[in-house]
């Protein structure tokens, strides 16, 4: 979601002329945080998920499944509690949900309405509040329409994939995407950010954005495949930008359109939210694997699973200098990567050595924050995100007061959309320092996100209490990031990963860290997705079974404990491979639905038969065993077969 400034947004090319004093004064209000929140201890684990969902309008008679553009008329029923709490004084309702615009008219966001604590029995509240937020927003829409949680909507792009149908304007001068394919219509129309983005982005690099995806090349896929783009009105931009065998895009909507799952955990200080940045940045791209659930664009099958690159390659504002492909005359810097991509450099002190990539960064304002008191490294952090310009700014907040506001510092901050994000206290707030995980996709059920969010959890809570390290060279993250978005990446990918992940020093002795800090020869082998979740005889004892060793030293009552050993038995048979991801999921579907041609085309009827099936999944009308689990019920119940360790597990929690 990001900055969701209020007031008048301006061109770029006035945005431009304010792009030093935005940089100048969002590092000072950097500092002035800095110093006033450095030394603050002792705040509690708190948490909480993000969910972006889509809304689907059905047209039962035509098998017809297309995007609702009908989020700026829901998103305010939605907020109407809050709304009304706020105007009473409540600035801290109590509210089972609070919901939010996304960047597309057919998306919203859901968020509990309050962080979740730190005692384990909270993780047994998660999937109940998911499955409250869905029923909340589906009870607002027609019996016609639903909300779904879909990473990628299949036919997006494609000619009338919205309701009601908008067409794009490629030659309007006065167009916001100027997209072959993506309307502007289907932009949210409820917030000026959205199109600001588009617009100034689009302007800044030139051109149009432009993403090039691999298409999946089934039996009957055009050898060479390519596309005529004349009949929709392109002048030559796209034909010219357009690879053989591949499926283009052209507008930040093909990527900022797609819906992800996220989570944000508030640490205890700032030494220990920097530690934890750096160990989940390496557990990214294992994540962004098993959650795959992207196989489709502009409907056609792509030979990629993943969202990643595709909203790299949206939001990419570089110019041609910028990617160094004509000479720097007029660019800052050359910039190896879009703003949306993997994390670029580890913050904490264990991490140090670890940092093997470049990095570009503004010495001037690194030198500013050093000469400040800020260490180096979380300088040279906060100097590389500020080698952007500001995408988006208003005019009633060019202005500010350093000491008390952020939104300079914020509006680059959040628009640097990389796998993690290290978010700095507000201003006059409670809330401590936090760490954002960003690379997991939605799932279809309340259920598979509420084992991704339990699991990263958990996990974040083992690295801490077992004093885990998991950094490998940046650069090994940066190869395992492409690993993990090929096809069926979870199940045949091999991925760098640590061997030795016990570290001996403790997160507030940033001292003591140098001597583990440099990178030792032998230190990380390619393991299988499998292999690192699940362990390896004699090699790696494996992410689950640490988490189950961590909990068999807490106390957990019986029906939390039966969630939990789900949900590690869900993501254990997704790891290895005894479960689809819902990318490949998706795939197989398309390829044995009766009117598959074998070209690699998702038609309307495929589409509207997929979207139907994943309403009825989601809604517990429909289990596939290929994607997912029965629940573990305590002892005596039925169930499918448990493991021995497993059952007693519950055993042991019901006091047997």
């Amino acid at each position: 979601m990001g900055l969701l400034t209020e007031g008048s947004p301006l061109s770029w090319g006035e945005t431009k002329k304010y792009a030093d004093h935005v940089r100048k004064h969002g590092i000072r209000q950097f500092i002035n945080q800095y110093h006033k929140l450095k030394d603050r201890r002792n705040d509690q684990l708190m948490w909480g998920d993000e969910i972006e969902y889509i809304l689907v309008h059905f047209d039962d008679d035509k098998k017809l499944a297309q995007l609702s553009l009908r989020a700026p008329d829901l998103l305010p029923r939605l907020q109407q509690k809050e709304k009304d709490a706020h105007e009473s004084g409540d600035d801290h309702p109590a509210l089972p949900s609070l919901w939010r615009p996304e960047y597309a008219a057919y998306m919203i966001e859901g968020t509990p309405g309050s962080p979740y604590g730190s005692s384990l029995g909270a993780l047994n509240k998660v999937e109940s509040n998911m499955r409250r937020r869905r029923a909340e927003a589906q009870r607002q829409l027609p019996d016609n329409e639903t909300v779904l949680c879909f990473t990628a909507f299949p036919r997006l792009g494609c000619p009338n994939f919205t309701n009601p149908s908008a067409k794009p304007t490629p030659n309007d001068p006065n167009g916001v995407a100027r997209s072959l394919f993506f309307p502007d219509e289907a932009i949210f129309s409820g917030h000026p950010r959205f199109k600001t983005l588009s617009r100034n982005i689009r302007s800044r690099r030139g051109k149009k954005v432009i993403i090039n995806v691999p298409v999946f090349k089934d039996t009957k896929t055009p050898v060479g495949f390519v596309e005529d783009f004349e009949p929709l009105g392109d002048d030559g931009e796209i034909k010219a930008a357009a690879k053989p065998d591949h499926i283009i895009m052209d507008a930040m909507g093909f990527g900022m359109g797609c819906c992800c799952l996220q989570v944000t955990f508030q640490a205890s200080n700032i030494d220990e939210g920097r530690f934890l940045y750096d160990q989940l940045t390496t557990l990214c791209p294992l994540l962004l694997s098993l959650s795959a659930a992207a196989p489709i664009y502009r409907g056609k099958l792509s030979d990629v699973d993943c969202r990643w690159d595709v909203i790299s390659g949206s939001v990419d504002d570089r110019t041609d200098e910028e990617k160094g492909l004509t000479p720097r005359e007029n660019a800052r810097f050359i910039i190896p990567k879009s703003r949306y991509g993997s994390v670029d450099y580890y913050i904490s002190p264990l991490g140090e050595g670890y940092n093997d990539i470049p990095l570009v960064h503004d010495e001037q304002l690194w030198r500013e924050m050093v000469d400040a008191g800020i260490d180096s490294q979380l300088a040279k952090h906060v100097a590389h995100l500020f080698i952007r310009d500001p995408v988006s700014l208003f005019s009633e907040k060019i202005n500010q007061d350093d000491e008390h506001e952020t939104d300079h510092f914020e509006n680059l901050q959040s628009t640097n959309w990389q796998t993690m994000r290290f978010k700095p206290p507000p201003p006059d707030s409670t809330i401590g320092w936090r760490v954002e995980f960003r690379p997991m996709e939605i799932q279809m059920t309340d259920f598979e996100n509420s084992a991704f969010v339990v699991f990263i959890v958990l996990l974040t809570r083992v690295i801490l209490s077992f004093q885990l390290n998991f950094l490998i060279p940046l650069s090994k993250v940066e190869e395992n990031m492409k690993e993990a978005q090929k096809r069926d990446a979870a199940r045949q990918g091999q991925f760098y990963f640590r061997k030795d992940i016990l570290c001996e020093h403790k997160v507030s002795s940033c001292k003591s860290y140098q001597s583990c800090a440099r990178p030792k020869k032998n230190e990380y082998v390619k393991m299988t997705v499998n292999e690192i979740f699940n362990g390896k005889e004699g090699e790696f004892p494996g992410l689950i079974p640490l988490i189950k060793d961590y909990l068999r030293n807490m106390d957990v009552d019986a029906e939390t404990s039966c969630t939990l050993l789900t949900y590690l038995r869900f993501i254990r048979k997704k790891a290895s491979g005894e479960l689809m991801t819902t990318a490949s999921w998706i795939r197989d579907f398309v390829k044995n639905h009766p009117d598959y041609q074998h070209d690699s085309v998702v038609s309307e009827k495929i589409n509207y038969d997929l979207m139907k099936t994943c309403q009825a999944v989601a809604g517990g009308q429909l289990h596939d065993s290929n994607l997912l689990i029965k629940r573990i019920v305590p002892a005596g119940k039925d169930d499918e077969a448990l493991s021995d360790e497993e059952a007693a597990a519950i055993h042991m929690t019901n006091g047997h």
